[in-house]
């Protein structure tokens, strides 16, 4: 396969940056993009030029490390895939593919199409945890826990935090994240002692952050890799809610 590549270049987070044109040339079907951006940069360091800068780990889905803007969608076109999962395949020959980091205010760019995204570290590190001080921790069996209850946490622990939600947002919104963050211990006993105070720590940080609000349009949904539910934005607006009205009792 032959490709054009328009990439997006920029040296930091002050700088102006620009799609700049390359050709990524005998690219084969079975590459996955991250391999084929790997070709591109070979041939780049052979020419003395700087290579593309992009963020990845593991390469296995897990990571949530390779967040690209491909073609306009967060982690290319396929469903329910990251970035290091597209397979060249998904492309045709002669194809000309658009290639930009996350847009987010709250993501600035570091280099190139690699960005910053220690704000959803601060939001996990405002309240996404369980404190020792909330007491010493049963046997798993003494806690019975319906399935369903458990295979709900579970799927809200899914997400890698890469930041697709943001991404396809119009608004830069981070609800989805925080809201699966928030209902993974939400949902489970251990996570009750500081439910309420977690969900107000969380979503203050948020705020803080510069993430705009939530459209409600469900492009989060559609293009997160782990199809996390809109439902987790739900409970945590009630929960949300619930803490406020407590708080005005309290008063």
């Amino acid at each position: 396969m032959n490709l054009t590549l328009k990439v997006w270049r920029q040296k930091n987070a002050e700088a102006k940056g620009k799609l700049v044109t390359y050709k990524a040339q005998a690219i084969s079907p079975d590459m996955s993009f991250l391999e084929m951006l790997d070709v591109v940069n070979e041939d780049l360091i052979k020419k003395s030029e700087d290579p593309i800068h992009f963020d990845h780990d593991c390469r296995e889905g897990i990571c949530g490390s390779c967040s690209l803007h491909i073609n306009g969608q967060p982690h290319g076109p396929k469903h329910a895939i990251t970035t290091c999962q597209l397979h060249m395949r998904s492309f045709k020959d002669g194809e000309t593919i658009v290639i930009e980091p996350w847009r987010a205010s709250a993501f600035p760019v570091i280099k190139d199409l690699a960005t910053d995204r220690g704000a959803f570290e601060r939001i996990q590190q405002a309240g996404g945890f369980v404190s020792v001080n909330t007491g010493g921790v049963p046997d798993a069996n003494d806690i019975p826990i319906p399935k369903v209850i458990a295979d709900e946490a579970f799927n809200s622990a899914t997400c890698i935090g890469c930041g697709a939600c943001v991404a396809a947002c119009k608004n830069a919104s981070a609800m989805l994240f925080v809201s699966a963050k928030v209902s993974q211990l939400a949902l489970l006993p251990q996570g009750q002692p500081e439910r309420y105070r977690r969900v107000q720590a969380m979503v203050a940080q948020m705020d803080a952050e510069g993430f705009g609000n939530c459209t409600n349009t469900g492009a989060c949904e559609a293009e997160c890799p782990k199809e996390i539910s809109l439902t987790n934005i739900a409970r945590m607006n009630r929960d949300y809610l619930t803490a406020k009205i407590f708080k005005e009792e309290e008063v």
